[in-house]
């Protein structure tokens, strides 16, 4: 173990040293993919549940893990993550299998999310420099455990300026990528001032490092049409400009744009301008009720198009 530090602290080092001549990195290629969360809700879902089409990029989002103790009063450990996902339905040994039986199977964490035990999931990091240390060190041991592919950001409320999430974020993603920690990253924006901030922020000087911009479309308004959603995802495609941004949608009645009510009418309609990278779903958990059937329908459009 005390090896395993050392080795991470050389690393993180030399990140540090060289992240100012960050100019670009080598990300695997980037396919039509669908990406699902899963785990947040504690409702025993398992991978082996969700029905996965062998057509397409498969991406399950373990959620979440979270810099913050996990006591009735949640406080922030300054990069220092825990595992808040269902550990007991979704193992290690329960990745290595859904892998081994479905080889277009990825599997990757996501970092934050919207509370922790009722509070906040407050982004509070001390200083830049220590977060990212203990960052690096408790995300690397957490994705060598998991077997990891992917690492996703969802924070959604900060007490620190838009430059300086970007900076502790960028410099985690350019690590875990210049190790091979991880091959996939992502974020996880939506449509709040507060919010896009700090990923603009982010994207401004680390885009080059982000595969996927998975943005929360069902946080905008309940009863959203399909001419209001193709106009917000040119919103964000200017934003966000260069990213393959993913379309999404929840399965827990939130907003936006609701299967019933059109959504993969406006997928069929990016497809046919070229602009369907993908789709992700909140979440597995929600979706049990229904036997997963929106995960069926989404990956059978995206493998249409692929």
């Amino acid at each position: 173990m005390e090896c395993f530090k050392f080795c991470i602290s050389l690393l993180v080092l030399q990140t540090l040293l060289t992240i100012s001549r960050i100019t670009a990195t080598v990300s695997p290629s980037c396919p039509v993919v669908f990406r699902e969360y899963i785990g947040a809700l504690g409702k025993n879902v398992t991978f082996s549940d969700v029905p996965i089409n062998p057509n397409v990029e498969f991406h399950f989002l373990l959620s979440f893990a979270i810099d913050y103790t996990n006591t009735i009063s949640p406080q922030p450990t300054n990069g220092d993550f825990l595992i808040y996902w269902d550990t007991d339905n979704l193992t290690p040994s329960h990745i290595s299998s859904i892998k081994a039986k479905h080889k277009n199977v990825k599997v990757g964490m996501s970092l934050g999310g919207d509370t922790v035990n009722g509070k906040n999931a407050t982004f509070a990091p001390t200083s830049i420099t220590s977060w990212v240390r203990n960052a690096i060190y408790s995300i690397t041991k957490i994705a060598k455990e998991y077997n990891l592919d992917a690492i996703d950001i969802d924070y959604e409320h900060f007490n620190v300026d838009p430059d300086t999430f970007a900076e502790c974020i960028g410099r985690l993603l350019y690590f875990l990528k210049q190790n091979n920690v991880i091959s996939y990253t992502s974020i996880a924006p939506y449509a709040d001032d507060s919010v896009q901030v700090h990923y603009l922020a982010l994207w401004r000087k680390y885009g080059h490092l982000i595969d996927y911009v998975n943005f929360q479309f069902y946080a905008y308004a309940k009863g959203t049409t399909i001419p209001q959603f193709l106009q917000y995802f040119e919103t964000q495609r200017c934003n966000y400009k260069g990213g393959k941004i993913l379309v999404s949608f929840g399965t827990n009645n939130i907003g936006g744009l609701s299967p019933e009510h059109g959504f993969f009418d406006a997928c069929t309609i990016l497809r046919s301008q070229r602009k369907l990278h993908g789709i992700f779903i909140w979440s597995a958990d929600d979706s049990m009720k229904d036997h997963f059937r929106y995960e069926k329908l989404s990956q059978n459009l995206l493998a249409s198009a692929a």
